[in-house]
């Protein structure tokens, strides 16, 4: 399972962790935000009217209302990121990975715009009179190619199913079984709750729910994103203004850096300012799903006239999710001050290396030589050989790495006891003889831990983690139901409505046992599938740019003669467009 992990791993660094697809994803934005003459501000107002139900009728065609699609959206990509992945981004490329992921989230409100509307307009509408939709049937419909004798080459519906099968395999990924897995480990670490119970309880829940299709789901996250969102927005300003004096600084730094890069501060080692912008724009996209295709399933079942007005709807997805819950988060890491400390925790493997000799962080040319290797990748000796361990504290004279931050007062256990004996090291990385051997000390931490220990530094002290672990289980089990239905609708769409039972079946059971075991191999897999969903949905928004247009100037003309006294009218009957 390693070999396969490590090969899907290297795959993705050629595909989503490389720049190309973040030149594709924020080149796409970029584009139709000009092209459109930045939609995400001037239709903003309007967006607010139209999920408020301003111009609802009651016999638009759809299974849910606006803010019932909206709100399944939002729960699909309010999740894990908003809460770990925030606090990641700042760890790695410091306050000037926040900036970037806000104008990461800037740039995708105009594509949430364009995917939804496209996908909306050519949705179907299925013999049960329930609706199904998504960027697969708008390649199916649109993007097929017409030689000159007539002859229909079914390039559209190959990049659809193309497309549904890795929206299948992401429903497992990004949306599933990851999300459990964190939630279990969550619950354990703050509550002791057994990993297996967690995962049953919640699965009996999401049975409940998905058994009931888009219907029953829009009316959870209805109530449940809204409910979730002010619980954590009540929390986390209680951080923020427990830490009042640093708001200001933190702002500073957020947008001080923004060109500069972060020099190392504490046990922080700083950031350049091409990595800022790499992580803020990766974590920011990989948040708000802007591009992916996700989102746009949700909203084919709204209730809309037409297809533009569901689109204003999404505008407000990426500036809910991103804008303003990740600047929430990303302020409580920031004000708090924890995201330069080294802390007491217990280190994972995977952010540990062991180097060859003993570096002190007071020596300015050992520092450099440690930053250079964190921050630039430069080589610098590893430890190959037996650590020799006594009571738990390592007689080696070497230094170990654990987070980007040199350790300190660190400890081997065994069983949580104090080891004593001889570990192997291969290359830097240790091979303990099995899972019960542990290192804790301190150390910088990253990832939803991070932003656990910052909500402990307010009013609320040691409960304050509670409201993470609270708030990872909300975001997390709401992107597991919307996936679900992603899931079914890309079913749907490969071999009919009628299989849909059984995938909800083996999507409950696999959330289920997910809760348990490791899921490292579907992390590394959803971030190829991603990809998968991303580059055909992308294209077809290229290939359909003219359409898209033209569907928006054709919005505007029937709006302004249905709604003539309008604020959006006027402004159209004055200049004669908008």
């Amino acid at each position: 399972m390693h070999k396969i992990n490590d090969f899907l791993v290297m795959l993705d660094g050629y595909i989503g962790g490389h720049p190309w697809f973040v030149f594709l994803l924020l080149g796409t934005g970029i584009f139709f935000t000009i092209y459109l003459r930045f939609p995400q501000l001037r239709y903003f107002r309007h967006a607010i009217d139209v999920v408020k139900g301003k111009y609802d009728h009651h016999l638009d065609v759809g299974d849910t209302s606006h803010f019932q699609a909206l709100s399944t959206a939002l729960s699909g990509t309010v999740g894990t990121g908003n809460i770990a992945g925030v606090a990641l981004a700042i760890h790695l490329g410091g306050p000037a990975a926040l900036f970037w992921m806000l104008v990461t989230a800037a740039i995708g409100m105009c594509t949430k715009f364009v995917e939804v509307t496209i996908s909306h307009k050519y949705r179907d509408i299925l013999p049960d009179g329930s609706v199904s939709g998504g960027p697969m049937y708008y390649m199916k419909k649109r993007i097929n190619i017409k030689t000159k004798s007539g002859k229909i080459i079914k390039v559209g519906a190959v990049m659809g199913a193309f497309f549904a099968a890795a929206t299948v395999l992401s429903s497992f990924g990004t949306g599933s079984l990851p999300q459990i897995n964190s939630i279990s480990n969550s619950i354990f670490a703050t509550f002791g709750i057994n990993h297996i119970i967690t995962g049953a309880i919640l699965a009996i829940l999401l049975a409940l729910i998905i058994i009931g299709g888009i219907k029953r789901i829009a009316k959870v996250t209805s109530k449940l994103v809204p409910g979730m969102a002010i619980f954590y927005f009540i929390g986390a300003l209680l951080v923020i203004f427990t830490n009042y004096w640093n708001i200001i600084p933190s702002l500073i730094a957020l947008f001080s850096t923004v060109f500069t890069g972060t020099a190392a501060v504490g046990g922080f080692m700083g950031a350049s300012v091409a990595f800022a912008i790499n992580r803020g724009v990766n974590r920011g996209l990989f948040s708000n799903e802007s591009g992916q295709g996700s989102a746009p399933i949700a909203h084919s079942a709204a209730r809309a006239p037409e297809p533009v007005s569901e689109g204003m709807v999404a505008i407000l997805e990426p500036f809910i999710d991103t804008i303003i819950v990740c600047t929430l988060t990303g302020l409580v890491v920031l004000s708090s001050g924890v995201w330069t400390e080294k802390i007491e925790n217990q280190f994972q493997n995977a952010d540990m290396i062991f180097l060859n000799q003993i570096y002190d962080e007071n020596i300015p040319d050992q520092k450099q030589k440690v930053m250079d290797y964190i921050r630039k990748g430069e080589v610098i000796p590893l430890f190959n050989g037996e650590l020799e361990i006594i009571e738990g504290k390592m007689v080696t004279p070497i230094t170990l790495i654990s987070s980007r931050s040199i350790a300190e007062d660190f400890t081997f256990l065994d069983n949580k006891n104090p080891f004593t004996g001889k570990i192997n090291v291969t290359e830097g990385k240790w091979q303990p003889p099995s899972a019960s051997f542990t290192i804790t000390g301190k150390s910088l931490m990253h990832s939803a831990p991070l932003t656990a220990e910052a909500f402990k530094r307010s009013i609320m002290g040691e409960w304050g983690k509670y409201i993470v672990s609270i708030g990872l289980l909300l975001f997390a089990f709401s992107t597991a139901i919307s996936w679900s239905y992603y899931g079914d609708r890309a079913l749907t769409y490969l071999i009919g409505p009628q299989y849909v039972i059984y995938y909800r079946i083996v999507f409950v059971v696999a959330f289920f046992i997910a809760s348990f075991t490791d899921t490292t191999i579907i992390w590394s897999l959803s971030y190829i599938t991603i990809v998968l969903m991303a580059v055909p949905n992308l294209i077809g928004l290229w290939i359909l740019r003219k359409e898209i247009k033209s569907s928006i100037a054709e919005y505007w003309k029937d709006f302004s003669a249905r709604y003539p006294g309008d604020r959006m009218a006027i402004k159209y009957q004055q200049k004669g467009k908008l």
